[in-house]
């Protein structure tokens, strides 16, 4: 007689709360981007500080992926990731449904199909969703990856190295290629492209940086409640995928 034994998935207590917040930042960063441009009136080197709204709050999902791939691994983070990439595809799917939807005629005076198309009609647009989409997966992806490696190598010394380490490269290059796929498309018009890199990477950077302590302590606590401190030692980096 021969006894099989099946090690059980490890369950965790917080993991699903932090996924569920992880998308939330995602959606509604997304709607905020297609919804407003925001100028604060100052300037730096001569270049105003104007940026999509969505930047005040997606600065924390890079927040969130550095707690899930420190304290879970990376294969947890991209399944979570690639969650993420799902609702968003949800999202433009529903609001291009709606759009092609009669409005009600009460709701065409007050409202209307122009003021949905202008507001939010750039989720549905062909250019802001690619370069939102496009933008989001090599970003979090490159965070991810650089922060699990740097994790290995620094043998989980010095986390706001690793933290502000990663969130530099992968701001750089999801607001690098946002903007560029963007303006390709006519989202947005060439001559706003510097600022807005600029000042979208800036901002980015600076909230990862402040929020720094917080980082340190949400992770202490996950590590504590959940009894893990994961090391992806001989694991692939390969973002096809959404095993766990």
């Amino acid at each position: 007689m021969h006894l099989s034994l099946h090690h059980a998935p490890k369950s965790y207590r917080y993991i699903d709360l932090i996924q569920a917040a992880y998308i939330a930042v995602l959606l509604t960063s997304n709607v905020a981007s297609s919804g407003k441009i925001v100028d604060w009136g100052i300037g730096l080197l001569g270049l105003p500080l104007a940026f999509d709204a969505g930047t005040l709050l997606f600065p924390l999902s890079y927040i969130f992926s550095d707690v899930l791939t420190e304290v879970y691994g990376f294969r947890r983070s991209r399944r979570i990731i690639w969650s993420g990439f799902g609702a968003l595809l949800i999202l433009c799917a529903c609001l291009a449904a709606v759009q092609y939807m009669p409005g009600e005629a009460q709701w065409q005076g007050y409202a209307g199909d122009a003021a949905f198309a202008a507001i939010l009609g750039g989720l549905t647009s062909g250019g802001l969703v690619v370069a939102s989409l496009t933008a989001y997966l090599l970003g979090e992806f490159s965070n991810s990856a650089i922060l699990s490696r740097m994790k290995v190598m620094m043998n989980g010394k010095r986390l706001w190295v690793r933290t502000i380490g990663s969130t530099l490269v992968g701001q750089l290059v999801d607001t690098g290629v946002f903007v560029t796929i963007a303006c390709a498309f006519g989202v947005f018009p060439w001559s706003l492209a510097t600022s807005l890199l600029l000042s979208n990477y800036i901002f980015k950077v600076s909230i990862e940086i402040l929020f720094t302590p917080v980082t340190y302590a949400i992770v202490k606590f996950l590590k504590r409640a959940e009894q893990e401190d994961a090391y992806d030692r001989g694991v692939s980096l390969n973002p096809f995928g959404i095993s766990a």
